[in-house]
C-alpha cells in the first residue's frame, strides 16, 4: 500500500500520473503536464457547495455534497476513477488543497477495494513549489541565449542542442507577429510556467552546474508572458549568435511560415482554407503596420496578396520573397541590431549552423558554473 505523499520534486522528476479531482473550471485555469481532470464535482456543483461552505460551514457543505452525489452520479465518478487507477497504478490524486474533495474521492475508491494515495497540500502546494523552483532555476542555472537575425533558424538549432528548453514550443507559438498556429492554441500562462519549471528541474537534477540553452525572446511569446525573474536572467545571460546569409533566411521564413502552414489550413478549413490563410497572413502583417510605415506596409501587402494567389494555384512560395526581403532588411534586421546595441550583451560565439552546434556541445561538456 502506497502512502500519501508531499515529495513534489519526485512527482515532477518522474512525470508521475496525476488524477485531478478539481472542477473543470479550476483545471482549465492551471494544471500540470501529467494531470488528467476526473472531477468530483462539476462546475455548478462546486459553485453551490462553495456558497454553502462560506455561509454555513464545512459540515453543511458536506451534507449538500452528499445530497448532490446521487447514486447515478456517484457510480459514474467511481467508474471513471477506478479506470484511471487501473491504468495508472503508480499515480496519485489531488484536489486544490489536498482536503475534502481528495479525501472524499480517496474514500470512495477505497470502499471499492482500491487504495490510491493523494498528494498532501494538493494543487496549491505543488503550484507554489514550481513557482519557487522556477525562481531558483532563474537564479542558479547558467543560461546561454541562442540569438540571431530573424529567419536564422534559431528554434531548429536550439532543438539540436542536448541541453535546451524550447520556450516557444511549450507556448505553441513562434514568438513573432506571424507566430501563432493554425487554430491559435496556446496554453495558459500558469500551464506554461509549470512546464518550464519542470523542464528546468529535470536539467538541474541531472547536472546542476551545466548551462542550458534557450532562445532569444521578448517578454511575451504570443499571449504567454515570461516571469520577471526568468526574463531578467535571460537579459543578463551571454549570447551565442547564429550567422545565416539573407537569401537563406528568406527561404527559411517562406518555408516555415507559408509552405509548412498552408497544408495545415487546408486540413483544418477545407473549402474556406484560402480565405482563412489569406486572413492569417494579411492580418499578421497589419499587426506591424504602424511600425513598418504606410509605404512599406503597402508594398509588402501588395506583394503578399499577389503571392497568395500564386501559392493557391501552384503551391510555390517564390512570390513571397520580395515582401519578406523588405520586412527583413527594412524592419526586423534594424530592430534586432538596435536591441543588440542597446543591451550590449556578452557574445561568446558567432558562426554558421554546423559550427554553432559543434561549439555548443563543446561548451556544454567543458563549461561549469564557477
Amino acid at each position: 500500500m502506497r502512502e500519501d505523499i508531499d515529495n513534489y520534486l519526485a512527482i515532477f522528476l518522474n512525470d508521475t500520473p496525476l488524477m485531478d479531482v478539481r472542477a473543470p473550471i479550476e483545471f482549465e485555469k492551471g494544471a500540470f503536464p501529467t494531470s488528467t481532470n476526473v472531477p468530483l464535482l462539476d462546475d455548478q456543483q462546486r459553485k453551490e457547495i462553495g456558497i454553502r461552505y462560506k455561509d454555513a460551514g464545512e459540515q453543511e457543505a458536506i451534507q449538500l455534497g452528499l445530497k448532490l452525489a446521487t447514486p447515478d452520479i456517484r457510480q459514474q465518478r467511481l467508474a471513471t476513477w477506478l479506470n484511471y487507477c487501473r491504468e495508472h497504478n503508480e499515480g496519485y490524486l489531488y484536489c486544490f488543497r489536498g482536503g475534502l474533495r481528495s479525501r472524499t474521492a480517496q474514500q470512495w475508491i477505497r470502499e471499492q477495494g482500491v487504495n490510491y494515495p493523494l498528494i498532501k497540500g494538493g494543487y496549491k502546494a505543488m503550484r507554489r513549489f514550481l513557482i519557487d523552483e522556477l525562481d531558483a532555476s532563474s537564479q542558479q542555472v547558467p543560461l546561454v541565449i541562442v540569438s540571431g537575425l530573424t529567419g536564422s533558424g534559431k528554434t531548429r538549432v536550439l532543438n539540436q542542442i542536448s541541453r535546451h528548453i524550447d520556450f516557444e514550443g511549450i507556448a505553441n507559438h513562434r514568438g513573432s507577429a506571424f507566430g501563432r498556429d493554425v487554430l491559435d492554441h496556446q496554453p495558459g500562462n500558469i500551464d506554461w510556467e509549470n512546464q518550464v519549471s519542470i523542464e528546468f528541474l529535470k536539467l538541474r537534477h541531472r547536472s546542476p552546474d551545466c548551462a542550458v540553452f534557450v532562445e532569444d525572446e521578448g517578454r511575451r511569446i504570443g499571449r504567454v508572458s515570461i516571469p520577471e525573474t526568468l526574463f531578467k536572467a535571460m537579459q543578463q545571460a551571454p549570447r551565442a549568435i547564429i550567422s545565416v546569409d539573407i537569401e537563406s533566411r528568406i527561404r527559411l521564413i517562406a518555408e516555415d511560415y507559408i509552405l509548412h502552414s498552408w497544408p495545415q489550413y487546408q486540413e483544418s478549413f477545407a473549402d474556406e482554407a484560402e480565405s482563412q490563410f489569406s486572413q492569417y497572413v494579411l492580418d499578421n502583417l497589419a499587426r506591424i503596420q504602424k511600425r513598418l510605415g504606410s509605404e512599406r506596409y503597402r508594398l509588402v501587402k501588395q506583394c503578399f496578396e499577389t503571392a497568395l494567389k500564386q501559392l493557391f494555384v501552384n503551391n510555390n512560395t517564390d512570390s513571397f520573397y520580395d515582401g519578406i526581403r523588405i520586412l527583413l532588411e527594412q524592419y526586423y534586421d534594424p530592430m534586432y541590431q538596435y536591441q543588440l546595441d542597446s543591451k550590449k550583451p556578452t557574445i561568446i560565439f558567432e558562426g554558421p549552423e554546423q559550427d554553432y552546434l559543434d561549439w555548443a556541445e563543446y561548451y556544454l561538456n567543458h563549461y561549469r558554473k564557477l
